[in-house]
């Protein structure tokens, strides 16, 4: 392989967009990693970064490809860096403990402590040919049948179903699913709606612990929620999150007079895990009310991410919310 002057290619981008659906579609798993392009000939592996750096000196696990027997050089490949948390799924946090370090003695700790994979999800090029102007449905099948035979690389499965796919997204901690329109062909370094990002709308039930005053159209009027849960039957009650998306005037009246009679001094969590100058502000609660929230899943001070407001629930028992 000759000196690096740049990567052979440039990664394709997904559009946004709501889930489409039809035999001409299949779907992956989105993966919350570090994005690369891997280089591969003369026995040797190049990794190279979204934004064109050469990044195969921070991750010398990985270069163990350029062995492969079920690659016929040079081949190209497209794929995503990440490393998995205790539960299996792909933690971004975890990974940026990886992302800068270049030290041989660091890395050689960190590769034991951060341990990291590859999920493949392209061949680019093969047997030196390029496959760019190939259908998906080509490329993928070409994919499917290598044998890498490398444990640090793994090519995840495709699904038919795309609803299937974003519960088991969901269900898994995973980002969403990349719907691929089967006839597309690879369109390096641009953005392209055959290639569609879907995030999983996940819900649960959330107790009404306060609210915050909103500013702006909301002034006067409640500006957003604060939300708990129990950490078990009959355990501490602590805050998940404050909600202020969703909510519309109507919804604001409707609140304003189930929470008035609810209103107490002190919070029912515990008053540090909120600032100081919004603990004055705030309007404590009861926590005698339950309401439903979407979120796109949990930050790492185990708060929801992305809340928005789905409405009441007058059924639900507050002593049966737990996380």
């Amino acid at each position: 392989m000759s000196p690096a002057s740049g990567p052979p290619v440039l990664p394709m981008m997904a559009g946004t967009g709501p889930m489409p659906s039809g035999a001409d579609w299949s779907y992956e798993m989105k993966w919350d990693g570090i994005r690369v392009i891997a280089e591969v000939d003369e026995g040797v592996c190049r990794l190279w970064s979204r934004n064109s750096r050469d990044v195969s000196g921070g991750y010398p696990e990985l270069l163990g490809l350029a062995n492969a027997p079920g690659l016929v050089l040079p081949a190209v490949l497209d794929g995503e860096i990440v490393t998995l948390d205790e539960n299996g799924a792909p933690s971004f946090g975890l990974l940026q403990r990886r992302m800068h370090v270049r030290d041989p003695r660091h890395l050689a700790q960190l590769i034991n402590q951060v341990p990291v994979s590859v999920r493949v999800f392209d061949v680019l090029t093969f047997d030196g040919k390029s496959l760019l102007d190939a259908t998906y449905d080509d490329r993928r099948g070409l994919l499917d049948s290598l044998d890498i035979g490398d444990p640090f690389w793994e090519v995840p499965p495709a699904y038919a179903d795309g609803d299937e796919a974003l519960e088991l997204s969901a269900s898994t901690g995973l980002e969403g699913v990349v719907a691929k329109r089967r006839r597309s062909r690879y369109l390096p370094g641009k953005r392209s709606h055959d290639w569609v990002k879907v995030k999983p709308i996940q819900t649960r039930d959330v107790i009404l612990c306060g609210w915050h005053p909103g500013e702006g159209n909301r002034a006067g009027r409640i500006g957003s929620l604060y939300c708990g849960a129990y950490t078990e039957p009959g355990g501490e009650l602590v805050l998940i999150g404050k909600v202020g998306s969703g909510l519309d005037f109507a919804m604001l009246e409707v609140l304003s007079a189930e929470l008035a009679a609810l209103e107490v001094k002190q919070p029912p969590f515990d008053a540090s895990s909120v600032p100081t100058p919004d603990r004055r502000a705030a309007h404590w609660l009861d926590p005698l009310l339950v309401a439903e929230v979407a979120f796109s899943g949990w930050a790492g001070d185990g708060r929801l991410r992305h809340p928005v407001w789905r409405g009441l629930r007058l059924d639900i028992d507050p002593e049966s919310v737990v996380l």
